[in-house]
């Protein structure tokens, strides 16, 4: 076990570099016998791989998994280095702690170490301090108290044997906060110590986070090793905490008093045998919080203030929750608990107080705290209209939906509304029910990895997920407790899975939140597996399906051959099902409201997934007319596909260029093949996120070189990395932020990590050598962003020559286009990403499920900012570029070549048709289309403008 000593301190010492110390490091260890010569390479090599800077000056070297034969005996070695060691991206190092261990035993040592990294100045501190024994005192930090309270109590539980006991000890443990979901499973490897009185002692020190002490007690008697098990105490160790509850419990022990613990009714008789924290018997109110926003600042500044008028104190906490009860007088604790509308608060006062102060501080809560508040709906009610307040559309009408996957189609639709599957609440036993659930789960299993092997490579990864839901333990754990409780397989794990799909939609992030339609996905299947049953049968003819929400391995099921189309009452364009329907080509509009479940089977429908609508029962002349057009679009396709190699000219012989978007650096002679004249965005944030941690400059160049040889000299226009609070990489930790869309991402990003930035830069002027690369950089807003952007890259440029290069950056954000002539002048180029633009512009996040179907990028206010863009970039010699998704529209294809847009970037499969639709526009016509759109007053309008051209 790594422990951290005097001895081992190594003060005052120098070095170079990193290297020069890793040097000094192994040469230690080596001296000391902890290591064999040839150390020094593994610690090289874990460098290599991520540096091992932990944060606030110090750093922990250690080995790669193929150098721990060369360790003898586990062991730390610490060098002071007050001068600091540079270890790259900006860190320095005070303190390295060469680590020689066989296995993960220097995670200890990150959790030995994680109080005094929260400590301020640590780092400064490590330099100045001027003994070891100084040092050793900073590391160690403030001691943690044990946690030992009501809720790391369980009385009379229903456990059928010793496992099952110490599993639920770890389960308290985790909820409260002290260990990771790993404990429960060292754990269970920990010896049993037998304490007498039928008690006994387990405990381990891997996987802590804070010193607790949980203690459990079974409903009936158990036995455990021939010898009666009354009740079990679960610590998890982390220094010496919990030394001083061990010599009380020695003590109780000794004078006989054992059965006090076992036979306790209550919490609070166990914390006052034992010491720990005995919860105040106050009384308590609840109430549910109605609040559309929740508990945010200005209703909580209220509820503060009103407490604040009673002399004792008053708490609150959320029902259901870990947390523990906060002072309703602290701003900043009532924010601290994230209280959201409809989740339950209990408020808690002194005795003396409570009867006065918890009935004026509930009705303000119930009155909204200063903010009008709607009535929550009954906890039986549906959040949607009920069914009896809606018609079935009627024959001839549209509906308007979202557009999801392209296409027309036609056919009878085939009504699918999700059946109730009635199951029991309570189970035979807690190891049938689990032997049950197990049995389903793997079934399941076995199904997804079927669906995984048949899939193409998109939904593959949709299916692998799906995996990975199912091998969760925190939904394992989570149902694992309620079979414990009694209750069956089924009611456990669809409560579980209703509860983590909550979770998922109150998150901020649109496309995040719409993952819980996976969750409920898995649920249903694995639900339909506990009950034995069967999904409804497709029809033998050609339908459309239509259902409430579709999940992806309904789409998967289906056979595209008989399946026209899709239709369905709720969801997105960017949920998984949508994806999966576009991949198999199965036109698809969502969103359609819930009257479409009250068609009956068998009404004709006709929906058009571009546009978004569908039309119920059409009449002959509609349906004639619609099907005529998707029989021509396939006539198109073909002949576009044939010609897809020539050049993209207007008929009176105007040329523009037809690009490809792309996300990795695989598979890029399949885009030339496709027709790609060169790549006009290469989404690099991809590519950062496809490695596990940040790639270095080697790894980077390597990609980028990969993109360029596939070209053969075609253009290569890259994004810089463009991610953020809506979309973080799972190594570099980014605040949240209350609008992530309106926050740090892109250029602002990238500009506080100047060496992130730097890196990237520098590997893509390396990979050029003199074939054409093109930069830019995404969410440019202002002047001085752009300035700081390019200096950057002519410096790097200075000592990395590139004889093709041109640096432009993206136009996103309408103050760009507002700022449009300013830029041009020191731009080379703008490539306009219709997809942001059009979201900012119309103040509607793009992947909202009922708002998406309004954010056109053919708003007139979107085309303005266009037109304002390309005149500016025109007037000064430069080059415009779309790479949105507008420039696959094949609507505003003819209106962006009005605008007089040079460059159309499109996802790949789309290049054939955008040239081909080129090729049948002349100039002057487009032009005169183009100012004519832009006086319309709204997107549907440019639509029927367009659809009459």
């Amino acid at each position: 076990m790594l422990e951290l000593a005097v001895e081992q301190i190594a003060m005052g010492q120098r070095a170079a570099d990193k290297g020069e110390a890793l040097a000094l490091l192994a040469d230690r260890l080596v001296a000391d016998g902890l290591v064999a010569e040839g150390y020094l390479a593994g610690l090289q090599a874990r460098e290599a791989q991520g540096s091992t800077f932990l944060g606030q000056g110090i750093a922990i070297p250690h080995g790669t998994p193929q150098t721990r034969d060369l360790v003898f005996a586990t062991g730390v070695r610490l060098l002071q280095f007050p001068e600091g060691v540079d270890w790259g991206d900006g860190q320095t190092v005070y303190l390295a702690i060469g680590i020689a261990a066989r296995s993960d035993e220097h995670l200890r040592l990150l959790q030995l170490l994680t109080r005094a990294l929260g400590e301020t100045d640590l780092a400064e501190a490590l330099r100045r301090a001027s003994s070891a024994e100084a040092l050793l005192k900073l590391l160690q930090g403030a001691p943690q108290a044990l946690a030992l309270d009501a809720q790391l109590v369980g009385l009379n539980l229903a456990a059928e044997d010793f496992d099952e006991l110490a599993w639920r000890g770890a389960r308290l443990l985790q909820r409260a906060g002290c260990v990771d979901s790993g404990f429960a499973a060292v754990l269970q490897q920990a010896e049993p110590l037998p304490l007498g009185e039928g008690l006994w002692w387990l405990h381990s020190e891997r996987q802590v986070r804070q010193p607790g002490l949980a203690f459990l007690t079974p409903q009936q008697p158990l036995r455990y090793r021939e010898q009666p098990l009354n009740g079990l105490f679960c610590l998890a160790s982390l220094g010496a905490a919990h030394e001083a509850l061990l010599e009380r419990l020695c003590e109780v022990l000794i004078e006989g008093r054992g059965q006090m613990l076992y036979q306790a009714t209550s919490s609070r008789a166990v914390l006052e045998v034992l010491g720990g924290e005995v919860p105040a018997d106050w009384p308590s109110v609840r109430v549910v919080l109605a609040n559309a926003h929740g508990l945010h600042a200005r209703p909580a500044k209220v509820l503060a203030q009103l407490a604040k008028g009673f002399a004792g104190e008053v708490r609150v906490r959320l029902q259901d929750s870990p947390q523990p009860a906060v002072s309703v007088k602290s701003l900043s604790k009532l924010l601290s608990l994230g209280a959201r509308r409809g989740q339950v608060l209990e408020l808690i006062a002194e005795p003396e107080i409570a009867a006065e102060a918890l009935p004026v501080l509930l009705a303000a809560i119930e009155q909204g705290l200063g903010e009008e508040v709607e009535p929550l709906p009954q906890a039986h009610q549906a959040q949607a209209l009920p069914a009896e307040a809606l018609r079935a559309p009627l024959p001839g009408s549209t509906l308007q939906g979202v557009a999801a996957a392209p296409g027309i189609a036609s056919g009878p639709a085939h009504v699918c509304v999700e059946r109730e599957i009635d199951y029991p609440l309570r189970g035979a036993s807690p190891a049938q029910e689990r032997a049950r659930l197990r049995q389903a789960i793997d079934q399941v299993h076995s199904e997804l990895h079927g669906l995984v092997q048949r899939s193409a490579a998109a939904i593959g990864e949709i299916f692998v997920t799906h995996q990975e839901m199912l091998a969760d333990p925190a939904l394992t754990d989570e149902v694992e407790l309620r079979l414990a409780q009694g209750e069956s397989a089924a009611a456990a794990w669809m409560a579980v899975i209703e509860a983590a799909a909550r979770q998922q939609e109150a998150l901020h992030d649109a496309l995040l939140a719409e993952r819980a339609a996976d969750l409920r996905d898995i649920g249903r299947r694995v639900l339909a597996q506990l009950c034995g049953v069967q999904g409804a049968a497709e029809p033998e003819q050609p339908y459309v399906l239509v259902m409430a929400e579709v999940g992806p391995s309904d789409v998967a099921r289906l056979d595209p051959a008989r399946v026209a189309g899709i239709v369905t009452a709720q969801g997105g364009a960017t949920a998984h099902s949508a994806i999966v329907a576009r991949a198999l080509g199965i036109p698809a509009v969502v969103g359609a409201g819930a009257a479409v479940l009250l068609l009956d089977n068998g009404t004709p429908l006709l929906l058009d997934g571009q546009r978004g609508r569908v039309a119920v029962d059409p009449p002959a002349d509609e349906l004639q007319r619609a099907l005529a057009e998707r029989d021509a679009r396939e006539r198109r396709l073909q002949i576009a596909w044939a010609n897809r190699h020539e050049p993209a000219l207007t008929r009176d012989g105007h040329a523009v260029e037809v690009f490809a978007n792309i996300g990795e650096s695989n598979g890029i002679d399949k885009v030339v093949e496709q027709g790609a004249e060169g790549i006009g965005l290469l989404r690099t944030e991809l590519i950062f996120m496809a490695h596990p941690q940040l790639p270095d400059v080697a790894t980077q160049e390597a990609e980028y070189r990969r993109v360029l040889d596939g070209l053969g000299g075609r253009p290569l226009v890259v994004r810089t990395l463009d991610v953020g609070g809506d979309k973080p990489l799972p190594y570099w930790p980014i605040a949240v932020e209350e609008n992530p869309f309106l926050g740090v991402r892109g250029v602002r990003l990238t500009l506080q990590r100047p060496q992130v930035m730097e890196d990237q830069l520098r590997a893509l002027l390396r990979a050029a050598d003199d074939r054409p690369l093109r930069i830019m950089f995404p969410m440019v807003g202002q002047m001085q962003e752009w300035r700081a952007a390019k200096a950057m890259v002519e410096r790097l440029r200075e000592e990395i020559p590139v004889a093709d290069l041109q640096v432009g950056i993206m136009v996103e954000v309408p103050s760009a286009a507002l700022l449009a002539p300013q830029l041009a002048r020191e731009v080379d180029f703008f490539s306009i990403g219709t997809n942001d633009l059009t979201q900012y512009t119309l103040a509607i996040d793009r992947g909202h499920p009922s708002l998406s179907a309004q954010a056109d990028g053919l708003h007139p206010a979107v085309l303005n900012l266009i037109d304002m863009t390309v005149r500016a970039a025109h007037a000064q010699g430069k080059w415009v570029g779309v790479c949105g998704e507008l420039a696959a529209d094949p609507q505003a294809v003819a209106v962006l070549l009005g605008l007089e847009v040079d460059e159309l970037s499109v996802a790949a499969r789309s290049v054939a048709e955008v040239k081909a639709l080129v090729r049948q526009a002349d100039l002057s016509t487009a032009r005169a289309l183009a100012r004519e759109a832009l006086q319309q007053d709204s997107a549907e309008a440019v639509r029927a403008l367009l659809e009459r051209y």
